[in-house]
This record gives C-alpha cells, structure tokens and sequence, in this order.
C-alpha cells in the first residue's frame, strides 16, 4: 500500500498522515491513533527513500568495525550487536557498518560527523583516555558510548559500575577467608578492564593486604589466554587460593589449567567470573556451578541503542545527556564453596 492509497483511505491528505507516521506534534494524538492502527492493519511501510526526503534523516545508525579486531568473531560483540539489532527492529532502522583500518579509525569517526551518512554512532570499548569521544562531543551528531571514558565534556553513556562489582567480589574472597588472590583481566588500556582492576586492587588495600602486581595477569579476550593466564598464576608461590576472572572465556580457559594441574575448581582453588549471559556459556551449567557478577551484554546493546535513538529524536534538542549505570548482581554458588581440611 502506497501513501497515497492509506490517505485515501483515512479521507486525510497526504502530508497529514505523513506527518502523523513520523511524530510531528501539530497533528492531533487521535489523528495519529487513528493513522497507525490502520497503517498497522494494511502492513503499510514507508518508502525509506521519501522518509528520509521527509525527515531529513537516514534512518541509520552506525557502528565503525576496525578490521583488525574481526569483531564479527568474539562472542561478547555478537551479543552485543544481538541488542542492538533487537531495538533496531522495533523502531523500524538499520544500521550501518563501516569497516576501517585501525589506522584510520579516528578520521572514520570525524568524516561521519559531517556527512550526514548515519543519524547516530554507537562507541564500543573506550578506552581510559578515549579520543573518538573527545573528537565526537563537540560535533552535532548524537552519539552514546558502551562503557566510560574520561572526558571534560558531558556526554551519553550506558555502563556497569565495573570497578564496584569487583570491588564486592573481592571483598567476598576476602571475607571467605583469600589472601592471595589471582585475577584474570582484560587490557587495562580500556576503561571497563581498568575500572575491574581498580576495584580489585583498592579493595586489598582496604583490608591491608599488599599488591602483588604479579598476582594480575592482562589478556587478549580468547579461552587460551585464559588458560595461559591461570597456568602462569599457579606457578606464583605462595600459590593463589582463588581467582577473580573477568570474563566467562577466559573462565574456560582457566579451569582446564587448574583440572591439567591436579585442582579442582571450588575445591582446591575458590573462583569468581564475570557473566555477561553468553547463552552458550551459563554459569550455573559449569562443575561446579560459578559464583558471578552477573550483567546482561544484550540488554546493555538494546539499552545503548534506545538511548541512541531517544538523542535522534530530539534532534539536538535534548536537555541534558543521558547516563545510565546498569544493574550488576554478585550471585554466590559452589565455585567459592572452599571445603578446608
């Protein structure tokens, strides 16, 4: 069904059941009522081409792939993208990847600004110091950042509070009795992995136990950095009597090094991972079933991207920017079931 047909219908002119389908606020809420019921029963989808003439927009969001990471690949982005794409459905856009060299990131970024290509950008992963922010806050393009970065300037984001979570899971190793304790963590380039370490290692000092720099192993995200990471640690002598992990992957890695070693998970070695809800990775599925912070990735994708598309909508004219920090749950089952002798 064309336009004009679902104007005829509705005995309204063309420009008015337009303007209804598109949220414009000088039409009445019972005409645009009206409008999307029968739009809704006669399957009617606008031409995105003549949407696009009409709002001045893309109906596009964009995501900047550096091809060197073949993000397609890991998991956590896959789950991410699965939120991202669930939002998308629902409020009829697409999205746009744009492949670029690493080398060339940035000025992939800044060239989108201007181009009017994609409506809005999703950043993933920043970086502690991260210059796609510090170049995009000052453009017009509205744009939300997966995670934090430090930034003089206001801008929106949607997050876990990464350094508190580690923080209590530490503090619980602790409490159970763990003075050396081994932790498994990303790159702390990137804000996410700092903000774990950070909350690993203030909550040591907290409870007057020293740092050990060596007890805290940095990695690329794949099950045998994991596993290498693990077996590293329990070479450490005094040897850990517990490992704080940052993510289910390296988590598979570092039980195979423990079982390769004669230990047992939760028996000889206490553990708490990470679980961002890889559906192929439950941690209640795992001998023994894993004590975890637990927060959805796909929900952070769907959240980012609503957020992303409420800035869209507003067109420059929201009031202030919006920050969210997503709920993380400690949930406590036998992998930090110590039995002492």
């Amino acid at each position: 069904m064309s336009l004009k047909e679902l104007s005829q219908r509705l005995g309204l002119s063309q420009t008015t059941v337009s303007r209804a389908l598109n949220g414009y606020p000088e039409v009445s809420e019972r005409t645009r009522q009206r409008v999307m019921q029968l739009a809704r029963e006669m399957n009617y989808r606008p031409n995105p081409s003549a949407k696009s003439l009409a709002t001045g927009r893309t109906e596009h969001i964009g995501i900047v792939l550096p091809i060197e990471k073949n993000l397609f690949v890991e998991p956590l982005f896959g789950e991410y993208l699965a939120g991202v794409a669930q939002f998308l459905a629902e409020a009829d856009m697409d999205i746009t990847i744009i492949p670029t060299p690493f080398s060339q990131e940035l000025e992939a970024y800044e060239q989108l600004a201007m181009s009017g290509r994609v409506d809005g950008l999703l950043i993933s992963s920043p970086a502690v110091n991260d210059a796609r922010v510090a170049s995009l806050v000052g453009s017009n393009l509205p744009f939300v950042v997966h995670g934090r970065t430090h930034c003089d300037q206001a801008y929106s984001y949607c997050d876990i509070d990464n350094q508190g979570s580690f923080a209590r899971a530490t503090r619980l190793l602790i409490e159970l009795g763990h003075q050396h304790i081994g932790f498994i963590n990303g790159d702390h380039s990137l804000n996410y992995a700092n903000d774990r370490y950070l909350g690993y290692k203030s909550t040591l000092e907290q409870y007057g136990i020293t740092y050990d720099p060596s007890l805290c192993i940095q990695g690329e995200i794949t099950e045998e950095s994991g596993f290498n990471a693990a077996a590293q640690l329990l070479m450490h002598r005094p040897r850990p009597s517990a490992l704080l992990i940052s993510n289910m992957i390296f988590a598979l890695g570092a039980m195979r090094a423990l079982r390769q070693h004669g230990l047992e998970p939760g028996y000889n070695v206490a553990i708490i991972v990470h679980d961002d809800h890889l559906p192929y990775l439950q941690a209640d599925k795992f001998d023994p079933p894993l004590t975890t912070t637990s927060s959805s990735i796909r929900k952070a994708g769907y959240e980012i991207t609503k957020m992303l598309h409420h800035e869209i909508e507003l067109g420059g004219n929201a009031p202030a920017k919006q920050q969210q920090l997503l709920e993380v749950d400690l949930i406590i089952r036998g992998s930090t079931r110590i039995r002492r002798n």
